[in-house]
């Protein structure tokens, strides 16, 4: 991505970005001065500062992480961080479950904060339609919102949401060579695809090493701390755009009017928004997913709709011309850091493996 490059243009300042997660501790040596604690809506402020697994300090980190104590220097290290603790299957205690905020809570208040980019590197294998009114309600307020896609693609493929949300961006994994995860999910709802192997993260909630980590989560980070570089450097676009600007640059070699059910529009460089001070993003009030979020998660004929027929993992690596070529995927990973939420009233608990829905979900026509 050349990020050294993209930061003597942008650093992400004057974004705020929502982690969604479990949790961003505040007091890591990356990101002391870096998480609004204060700026968390009082109704789902509990816990906001205690992450209970060190899933959404490493987001957190990932976005805007400064590098400060040999912490994790995120892509985005000038924005600033809200953080918004959810209840998650590896969340067991009955009293903190109880106080602490749902995902679509979570969402709704995101959406009336002035944060600009929901983060969201959670999923669970069904639609909550609270969930779902709290992302129309977010869009509806200017937020672009990325998520991860999952990591079950070499068992069931459990597509899980709220990546699979009209209005969300689903965001695949790819290793340093441009080439899909095994893990990765895929589908007609993939949007982008973002770094996702090989990446450091916390070990665990005692917040004392790094481990060598992987998953469709860091790539939903990276996306979201990509598009506060792009509306740092352009406040006054609109999320449409800011989301344009990374689709039209985005690094693939397939027609952009047939995406990859891996790699969706191709794997994101906002390095070629930033370099281009002119850069045209199209109309402001222009959806380019505007054919994904028409269709909604299932066909004309209210079926889920598979995948296409492709089937080994693409890659997009650049070529000398900056353009792409596919490639299937030798990559290995563990699956570890797809948070899985618990929804519905009796607050059951999804985890990555469960029978139901083992299926595609899809926003795109095949």
């Amino acid at each position: 991505m050349k990020a050294d490059e993209m930061w003597k243009v942008s650093t992400g300042e004057g974004v705020k970005v929502a982690v969604i997660d479990s949790g961003v501790n505040a007091n890591t040596s990356s990101l002391k001065g870096q998480v609004l604690a204060d700026e968390v809506p009082a109704a789902v402020a509990y816990g906001a500062t205690s992450d209970y697994t060190g899933h959404g300090t490493t987001m957190a980190e990932l976005i805007a992480g400064t590098g400060t104590g040999d912490g994790l220097k995120g892509i985005a290290p000038g924005a600033k961080i809200v953080p918004f603790r959810i209840v998650a299957d590896s969340l067991k205690d009955k009293a903190e479950i109880k106080k602490t905020a749902s995902s679509a809570k979570a969402i709704r208040a995101a959406a009336d904060s002035d944060v600009k980019i929901l983060s969201m590197s959670f999923g669970s294998p069904g639609e909550d339609p609270e969930e779902a009114a709290a992302i129309k309600y977010a869009q509806s307020k200017g937020k672009l919102m990325f998520a991860s896609v999952g990591n079950d693609a070499e068992t069931k493929n459990l597509i899980g949401y709220p990546a699979a949300y009209p209005y969300v961006i689903g965001v695949a994994a790819s290793d340093k060579s441009g080439t899909a995860g095994k893990f990765s999910e895929y589908g007609n709802y993939v949007d982008l695809a973002a770094p996702g192997l090989n990446i450091p993260g916390w070990c665990d909630a005692t917040f004392r090493s790094y481990c060598d980590s992987a998953g469709t989560s860091m790539s939903a980070a990276i996306a979201s701390a990509s598009a506060a570089l792009v509306w740092s450097a352009h406040p006054d676009w609109t999320a449409n755009q800011v989301l344009a600007s990374l689709i039209d640059t985005a690094g693939r070699d397939w027609a952009k009017d047939d995406p990859s059910t891996y790699l969706g529009y191709g794997l994101i460089r906002p390095r070629l928004v930033l370099e281009q001070s002119n850069f045209n993003p199209g109309p402001a009030g222009t959806d380019p997913l505007a054919r994904e979020n028409a269709t909604g998660v299932t066909d004309e004929a209210g079926n889920a709709p598979s995948a296409s027929a492709s089937t080994s993992p693409p890659s997009a690596k650049a070529t000398a011309g900056g353009q792409t070529s596919a490639a299937a995927s030798t990559s290995d990973t563990s699956d570890n850091t797809t948070m899985w939420i618990a929804l519905g009233a009796a607050a059951a608990v999804l985890v990555i493996g469960g029978g139901a829905f083992a299926v595609i979900r899809s926003r795109r026509a095949t």
